[in-house]
């Protein structure tokens, strides 16, 4: 059999041991042909991690590509312009990969020639007790509305095949026609953490005609380092309060119609302001009135956002990026 090409992008940010270990996990796949190509926006390694990482780009195990600023979405635009392959990986540098992960994302999209997008399982190692008690076989219908569908993908486990919305950035697979033919790109303008930007990316796919597919059997161990990556630890910090309703407000209002995107912040404003489940936060009015003030201001700095902006595709760091390679 010919399998395709792989490129398995790894965007890194101040990890040091733990990307390391995920470098081994990927090099002790047998897949026949893929490369290995790690977008590294860590400006100083220890010294173990730097002598590591040299030897394997001497040695040709990997592409190790040093970039001067610090973006999730703008790493995984460099990874793409710069890797040759039939089909693009993104996983964290955090994570652990089983025997076999590589064939499992491949073969979904030999086999099946309408998957665009192939959204791998993730065990995240920090809830496993958690998931097993969310875990169902099907998402529910509601989980194809993109106004609410965040809250029904984000809380359960699912563990059987099928069509999905979007997938979660540290497991998901692409067909390079989509950057190539399509043209598509990961918006950079979604800030810190860059949560919801794989979803944002997802939901461009559907103008292709492709779906996403969700494959159990593309797994890994998600470990959920608290220490390094593109975000900001204090949640409940300025910037991460911030950038968390920024990030989910430039979702909506890119790509929902009006009526998705009040469904959207009734339920972000229920669950994230009023702190009703799941979310269970203090009710505290004092604490309450804190978080509608983040809420009110996430959604006037998107608008600042879009304005300026505008006419750059979402491409922050396009210059950069072209020095850099």
């Amino acid at each position: 059999m010919d399998w395709p090409t792989l490129a398995v992008i790894i965007p890194t940010y101040q990890r040091e041991a733990v990307l390391c270990d995920t470098l081994r996990s990927v090099l002790a796949q047998d897949y026949p042909a893929y490369q290995v190509v790690v977008v590294d926006q860590t400006q100083r390694h220890e010294p173990e991690t730097q002598r590591s990482l040299e030897a394997w780009a001497e040695s040709g195990a990997i592409a190790w590509h040093r970039v001067p600023w610090a973006s999730l979405p703008a790493a995984r635009n460099f990874g793409i312009e710069r890797s040759r392959s039939d089909i693009v990986i993104f996983i964290d540098d955090d994570v652990v990969l089983p025997p076999g992960y590589l064939y499992a994302h491949a073969r979904t999209l030999m086999e099946r020639p309408e998957v665009g997008a192939v959204a791998g399982r993730v065990f995240d190692r920090m809830k496993l007790a958690e998931q097993k008690e969310l875990e169902i076989d099907y998402l529910p219908p509601a989980a194809m509305d993109p106004g609410i569908a965040w809250y029904h993908l984000d809380l359960v486990h699912t563990t059987q095949p099928q069509q999905v919305l979007t997938a979660r950035g540290c497991n998901m697979s692409f067909r390079r026609e989509l950057f190539d033919r399509h043209g598509l790109r990961f918006d950079e303008r979604f800030y810190g953490s860059a949560v919801r930007e794989e979803s944002d990316f997802c939901l461009h796919i559907r103008s292709t005609g492709y779906i996403i597919w969700y494959n159990p059997e593309a797994h890994l161990v998600h470990l959920g380092e608290e220490t390094g990556g593109c975000h900001d630890i204090a949640t409940r910090s300025l910037n991460y309060q911030m950038n968390f309703y920024h990030n989910h407000f430039l979702l909506a209002l890119k790509n929902l119609t009006l009526s998705q995107n009040l469904r959207l912040y009734g339920r972000l404003f229920n669950c994230h302001v009023l702190g009703r489940p799941p979310c269970n936060k203090d009710g505290n009015p004092l604490k309450v009135l804190s978080r509608g003030g983040f809420f009110v201001a996430g959604w006037l700095y998107t608008v600042y956002t879009l304005i300026t902006t505008a006419g750059k595709r979402g491409r922050l760091y396009a210059e950069k990026t072209s020095k850099a390679l």
